[in-house]
């Protein structure tokens, strides 16, 4: 079962900065785009660049996640040879369990799901990052450069730079300096948290850093500092497409607004597909009254009010009179009639209720901020919710 390349993909984390969102679901199940979940993408990505096996490392609230990827099926990964892989933290033979303390730990986890495959490399990648990647040219690169590590890079805002891997670039082209999320950054050359690496020598510092009681044991903090420190070849694959972290409430939101522009990113690329598990609904209905302007509408919706700059997500209603304005509604959505939802977004199967208003544009504030309603809430008749407010239930409202 001999593959050159197989890929490991992240898909533990808690996402707590989006609070609500992720109450009880892990960040990578998140619903973005309308038709998608945000796992969607990386998947997707390693279909179309021909690498099919793929371990999924979970761990905070795997259920849903788990059913979701299944066998494999949508992505072309349910192969006899290859194939997506549920892999959680578990317990062997006479050790004692325990969960993955960082990500290079969940990876030094599955060395022995690794070494069934007898990879030369491995790709390890986020299940939390929108973007569309050909991961085989970033392997030919690193043959070509007979490198160790290879990161995926991008030019970011200096100002952004401290929420990033940050490195500079030798005189050859190799990795000079790395410095992970530095106060004061010195580059604007940042990690896309992307890596390939040459197995054999990876699975040497996998080893060395679980050895070491004082690591973090986390990639961008303690294996890719002791590979440049020992002096291996680090090689930046640069990317100039579309790329974003949506780790957050309002990244999260301008993601799925950036799906209104195909220019920034093509969903309609048939080249390069992005596929989904999706549910089976009919057609979507827009009522006679209905206004609907720039919005992405995804199947099962039932639209009688106004939507204009919105995302909605599948099964989603809007009733007569109602208003959904530069919003994100996530599947099985209700907003009743006379209900104003702007610059907000709404969790799966959450209502909204007659004449509330939830959320408002900008006003410059500090305070001001994307409303955000956690999945199967229910906000009253007449409520009005703040700009920036977290509903967390039907009687919890935070800011």
């Amino acid at each position: 079962m001999k593959k050159e390349c197989i890929a490991m993909l992240l898909a533990g984390g808690q996402g707590s900065r989006l609070h609500a969102l992720t109450d009880k679901a892990a960040k990578p199940i998140i619903p973005f785009g309308g038709k998608y979940r945000i796992i969607d993408f990386p998947l997707s990505n390693c279909a179309n660049s021909g690498v099919d096996v793929v371990g999924v490392l979970t761990q905070y609230q795997p259920l849903h996640l788990n059913s979701y990827i299944g066998n494999g099926q949508p992505w072309d990964l349910d192969l006899q040879r290859g194939g997506a892989y549920i892999l959680p933290p578990y317990q062997s033979a006479g050790a004692k369990g325990e969960w993955f303390s960082g990500t290079a730990n969940a990876i030094y986890q599955n060395i022995d799901f690794i070494e069934m495959w007898e990879p030369e490399y491995v790709l390890v990648l986020s299940g939390d990052h929108i973007y569309k990647m050909d991961y085989s040219d970033m392997l030919r690169q690193h043959k070509a450069n007979k490198a160790d590590c290879s990161i995926a890079v991008l030019r970011v805002p200096l100002e952004d730079a401290s929420r990033f891997g940050i490195m500079e670039v030798g005189e050859e082209g190799y990795i000079s300096k790395f410095v992970e999320k530095p106060k004061v950054p010195e580059s604007d050359l940042a990690s896309m948290g992307i890596y390939i690496f040459t197995w054999a020598k990876l699975r040497e510092y996998l080893i060395a850093d679980e050895n070491d009681p004082s690591s973090d044991k986390d990639f961008g903090k303690n294996i890719i500092p002791s590979m440049l420190s020992a002096g291996e070849k680090l090689w930046p694959y640069r990317f100039s497409g579309y790329w974003r972290d949506v780790g957050t409430v309002q990244s999260l939101w301008d993601a799925n607004m950036d799906m209104l522009s195909p220019t920034l990113i093509n969903l309609y690329d048939r080249s390069w597909p992005i596929r989904s598990r999706s549910p089976i609904k009919p057609p979507h209905y827009v009522g006679e009254n209905a206004l609907i302007e720039n919005s992405i509408l995804t199947e099962g919706c039932d639209l009688r009010g106004r939507v204009q700059n919105s995302v909605l997500g599948n099964s989603v209603t809007v009733f007569e009179g109602a208003a959904v304005l530069n919003s994100v509604l996530m599947p099985g959505c209700v907003i009743e009639m006379g209900a104003v939802v702007q610059y907000a977004i709404i969790g799966e199967n959450a209502r909204v209720g007659s004449g509330a208003v939830v959320g408002s544009p900008p006003n410059g504030e500090d305070s001001w901020g994307i409303t955000t309603c956690r999945p199967d809430s229910h906000i009253p008749d007449g409520t009005i919710v703040s700009p920036g407010a977290m509903i967390y239930s039907n009687r919890e409202v935070k800011k």
